[in-house]
């Protein structure tokens, strides 16, 4: 017994170093991450993608010496291009001017429009570098969400309508709401048969435990320094006169997205789509919401001829620490945190 116990008691302190050690570890390497760059641009030769992605289809639909002879010409072909480019670069030469360039973008919004903070490194990388002949397309998958999020990103769609840049956007899924408000400052809109465009309107949801809370004999006091500070509250007891004011507030925002989409679609009969609804994408096609019905695959292959098309994505680094702790109340906080946010803000 004595000898399990001292072999226990040694577990134990080897345990409690190497514990010691990892997060001493994990402390040294989270602090120097700190230090570098939060993220990442990728960029990706989708038209190299698509050209190798063909020529791999045909080859393999030849039989056996059909293929042997297409691989050996393959290699002459590399031979003679890489001595080409090799006594090209011996010699001076004005630089070849590039093909008009196709920058394509992807958005999948959730509730928070968190993904705006890197839509908008995006963005500012093409301004950095496109040119007059060039244009973005925007890849948009979204069912809306919190309305300064969403005005957020649509902001930064603008800025590429300001710098008059052609832009498109493609929705195969959804453009909903908020989602729809981003798709709305778009020169064109192109949307699959049935992907889901439109709901413009507004909606806000709280619970409300004061009669329950009341019923156990629990108070919830709630101080304010204004009239209208907080309209309906979780727990304490809301009045007809706050819900009224609540309405109001959804009432205007409504207005300031239905103008908003006016502005950016002038053509369109804003009192007949700002209802709320959503629509099929032919059906949106006939209210004007969209311009062509189709996929972005096809967008992006019908874009292909003569221009060069480059995926454009910000990858945001995640904190080591983040990841290894994974912490659940920390999840279950900022869960709670928004639950009662999306209580206060109306969603678009």
């Amino acid at each position: 017994m004595e000898l399990l116990s001292e072999y226990g008691l040694f577990l134990a302190k080897i345990a409690t170093v190497v514990i010691a050690i990892a997060v001493i570890a994990v402390l040294i390497v989270n602090l120097t991450q700190r230090k570098r760059q939060r993220g990442e641009l990728r960029i990706t030769r989708l038209s190299e993608q698509y050209t190798d992605m063909k020529e791999e289809m045909s080859v393999a639909l030849l039989d056996a010496h059909e293929q042997k002879l297409w691989h050996k010409a393959q290699k002459k072909k590399h031979k003679l291009e890489a001595k080409a480019a090799k006594q090209k670069a011996k010699q001076e030469h004005r630089p070849e001017v590039p093909k008009p360039r196709v920058y394509v973008l992807d958005f999948k919004g959730s509730m928070d429009a968190h993904e705006v903070s890197s839509l908008r490194e995006e963005v500012t990388a093409v301004l950095a570098v496109a040119r007059a002949e060039d244009q973005v397309v925007l890849r948009l998958e979204s069912p809306g969400g919190v309305v300064h999020g969403y005005g957020l990103a649509s902001s930064q769609l603008q800025r590429l309508r300001d710098k008059q840049i052609p832009l498109t956007v493609a929705v195969d899924k959804v453009a909903a709401s908020g989602g729809y408000m981003m798709a709305c400052v778009a020169d064109k809109i192109v949307a699959a048969p049935f992907s889901i465009i439109g709901s413009i309107g507004v909606v806000a949801q709280i619970p409300n435990f004061n009669r329950f809370l009341k019923n156990k004999d629990i108070d919830v006091e709630l101080h304010t320094a204004g009239q209208y500070k907080r309209t309906l509250t979780l727990l304490g007891e809301n009045t007809e006169e706050g819900r009224q004011k609540f309405r109001e507030d959804l009432n205007d925002t409504h207005q300031l997205f239905k103008g908003f989409v006016k502005e950016m679609r002038p053509s369109l009969d804003i009192d007949q789509v700002a209802t709320g609804e959503h629509w099929y994408g032919t059906q949106a096609l006939d209210k004007g919401l969209v311009d062509q019905v189709g996929t972005s695959d096809d967008l992006l292959l019908s874009l292909m001829e003569g221009r060069e098309l480059v995926g454009v994505r910000y990858m945001r680094r995640k904190k080591l620490m983040d990841r290894f702790t994974n912490s659940a109340a920390e999840s279950a906080d900022r869960l709670l945190l928004r639950w009662l946010q999306r209580g206060q803000k109306p969603l678009l």
